[in-house]
């Protein structure tokens, strides 16, 4: 058995062994020349049945060879070797590589197994000698310099690790040399910054610059030594392979840097906007196939063409990273140019245009993607289809509408991934500990209600989250299935055979539940399902397009439930809507003029306002203003502003009398709840949104 070491000061292994009264050591590259470099390299146990076989040696990898030289020398012959990383937190610490099984012809996987929990005792030993922590910026806590809630708040709220770091310095205030030291100390690698006399490397004209600026890569010439990679997280494995493929390099020192360091280096913007390279080289071609010849209607561009095929897929992959919900492709009238606009924190921005001759190969490569009929143009159409983008498996819906210009498509981008943390739904004080404390109940109903695309599902979930422990079975109907979590059993709808809610509510109640999530009460048949299931020991959760958190009680009343049985099943009503929220890079603040606090108090209620204890001649409001970080909107992202009905003894009495509107809102304002608007003032007070947005959304519940 040989023991590798990651070499802190350099990018190899080092293994050291005893020569009679001397110290030798061993080195080792980390890359595919060899395979130990290779296990190194690729994180990834791999065993081999003849170290011999050089064309079973490049089926694994086209560089990979084994290292003859030291049988040469010691006159041992190797022939099976089984090789496992050693790694914490996917970071290299070294490797073990173990030749010669004694009692077979080939390791197997049960020493896969033991060669696994030994390179885990191992690894403890390794990290503890090589200074490493177990997160990129544990160093940070430790240093005191920035503490373990405020670091995990900024990871809940942040969208993705390049985020992390600019929230770490433009909100924390901390100096990127900090940051840096932080992620030498996790990858175990030396950091570039942006400030570096190195020049670039002639390799690097091999790769796209928009490649470069996506996966955040980029190569330095290191005069008289090796080339410096360059990458933001040095441990991505697969795209050191892309590079070396793609450059050539084989010896090479890999470096970490701060995400807007490699993007300075490169020469790249840090906006969001779409990327106008690769989307502009695939309408350059398809402008310049347009320019080659007049296209008749009979000699329109394939769907499969490859630019076609090209530019839908450009389109989802912009989506998905710019966080979009929606895509609209709109045709235009004559030879003007095909519309397509994204809907981006709830605002649709247009994007890009495409050439009307190829409208209809862009729209029928899509019907295709979603099993739609791509002959019938005349009436509208349903679908979808899961793509896979950036690794993740992404769902999008798709709607055809057919208008007097030709057919006009509407793609929803479903959200996908884990569950939001219950601390990321951003709820006021008083409305995070209500809803903590209804979550409780061992039984009854939770709605959580609003328009379309307001993050219902993202709340319940959420919720989810914070109930899924092992002791609770929980079962949840959803069409689709959009956040996934493990220990929950979600089932998918399928309306074709007769799968709805209400065939799978009563499903659930054979399955000994304890928490059921119904994706939408739809009809009254659900409803009263959902009633009688929380009266019979079961908390229900399940969501409902309403406008307001009192305005359900009558909805739910008017569809036929009980008023009785309703009032005593119903636990609280969650009314939500998504609000844009200022980029904390650029936005400004100011003092309120008078008109402001007037409308401020106009709309939160005169005697209510002095609840939010604060100075009216201090009050200070924040302002969009527009930088890159933001593509010069002053806005990036969207929070929820909340309206939290707790029921009451005073409010099922006015159910069980079926009390209007205005007497139920009252009541629930008297117990406590605070409305959309008064919970949109508390936010734009806050600094997370600006005036402007307040004004939408009060205008939007008048």
């Amino acid at each position: 058995m040989t023991v590798y070491q990651r070499n802190k000061n350099s990018y190899d292994i080092v293994s050291r062994y005893k020569s009679g009264n001397e110290l030798k050591e061993i080195r080792v590259p980390i890359g595919p020349q060899s395979i130990a470099g290779y296990v190194a390299f690729s994180k990834k146990p791999l065993i081999i049945e003849d170290a011999y076989d050089a064309d079973a040696l490049r089926a694994i990898h086209p560089k990979l060879k084994f290292a003859a030289r030291f049988d040469q020398q010691s006159n041992f012959k190797t022939r099976n070797m089984l090789a496992m990383p050693i790694v914490a937190n996917d970071v290299l610490l070294g490797i073990i590589q173990l030749i010669n099984h004694k009692d077979k012809y080939v390791f197997d996987d049960e020493d896969l197994v033991r060669a696994e929990e030994l390179a885990s005792f191992i690894g403890q030993k390794f990290r503890y000698e090589l200074g490493g922590t177990k997160t990129p910026f544990e160093y940070l806590v430790h240093s005191q310099l920035i503490s373990e809630t405020t670091l995990s708040k900024l990871e809940i709220q942040a969208k993705d690790y390049s985020e992390v770091i600019r929230s770490l310095i433009e909100d924390s205030k901390l100096k990127t040399k900090d940051i840096a030291k932080s992620l030498e100390v996790y990858y175990q690698v030396k950091s570039v910054t942006a400030d570096t006399p190195l020049q670039e490397h002639p390799a690097n004209q091999q790769l796209n610059p928009q490649y470069r600026r996506k996966n955040l890569v980029t190569i330095l010439a290191n005069p008289e030594m090796d080339p410096i990679v360059v990458m933001a997280q040095p441990t991505n494995a697969t795209l050191l392979l892309e590079v070396e493929s793609a450059t050539g390099l084989n010896n090479y020192e890999l470096c970490v840097g701060l995400p807007d360091d490699i993007l300075k280096l490169i020469g790249g913007n840090q906006g969001q906007e779409s990327n106008p390279g690769e989307l502009g080289e695939i309408l350059d071609e398809i402008e310049e196939s347009v320019e080659d010849a007049e296209i008749s209607d009979d000699e329109a561009p394939n769907e499969e063409a490859p630019a076609v095929v090209r530019l839908v897929n450009k389109i989802l992959q912009d989506a998905k990273r710019l966080d979009v919900s929606d895509i609209h492709i709109d045709p235009s009238k004559g030879k003007s140019p095909t519309k397509v606009r994204m809907r981006i924190d709830g605002v649709c921005q247009d994007v890009i245009q495409i050439p009307p001759s190829h409208h209809a190969a862009t729209v029928a490569r899509i019907k295709i993607m979603a099993r739609l009929d791509i002959a019938e143009k005349r009436l509208p159409q349903d679908g979808k289809f899961s793509v896979k983008i950036a690794g993740n498996l992404v769902e999008v819906r798709v709607a055809t509408i057919p208008t007097v210009f030709g057919e006009g498509v509407v793609m929803r981008v479903l959200a996908s991934g884990g569950a939001l943390p219950f601390e990321a739904l951003n709820l006021s004080p008083r409305n995070n500990d209500t809803l903590l404390e209804m979550i409780k109940h061992p039984h009854g109903i939770i709605l959580v209600v609003g328009p379309t695309g307001s993050g219902k599902t993202t709340t319940l979930h959420a919720v989810l989250g914070k109930l899924n422990t092992p002791d609770k079975k929980i079962w949840t109907a959803e069409d689709p299935v959009e956040i996934t979590q493990p220990g929950l059993q979600q089932v998918q709808m399928n309306n074709k055979i007769g799968f709805d809610f209400k065939t799978a509510l009563r499903a659930f109640l054979r399955a000994d539940p304890d928490i059921i999530l119904i994706g939408e009460m739809r009809d009254k048949e659900t409803a009263h399902a959902g009633v009688e299931a929380s009266l019979t020991g079961h908390m229900v959760m399940s969501t409902l397009h309403t406008n307001s958190a009192p305005e359900t009680i009558t909805r739910l009343l008017d569809l036929g439930l009980d008023p009785i049985n309703f009032s005593d099943a119903c636990v609280g009503i969650l009314a939500q809507r998504l609000i844009r929220t200022l980029c904390k890079n650029c936005k400004t603040s100011y003092k309120a003029s008078d008109d402001e606090i007037n409308f401020l108090k106009r709309q939160y209620g005169e005697s209510y306002f002095r609840e939010l204890n604060i100075d009216e001649t201090e009050i200070k409001l924040h302002k969009a203003a527009g930088c890159d970080s933001c593509a010069h909107t002053g806005y990036k992202g969207r929070t929820g502003v909340h309206e939290l009905l707790k029921m009451t003894p005073k409010l099922r009495q006015l159910i069980y009398k079926q009390s209007s509107l205005a007497e139920l809102k009252a009541q629930s304002i008297a117990d406590g709840m605070r409305t959309l608007a008064q919970d949109g003032i508390y936010k734009v007070l806050e600094g997370q949104t600006d005036f402007h947005q307040l004004q939408q959304l009060t205008a939007s519940e008048d």
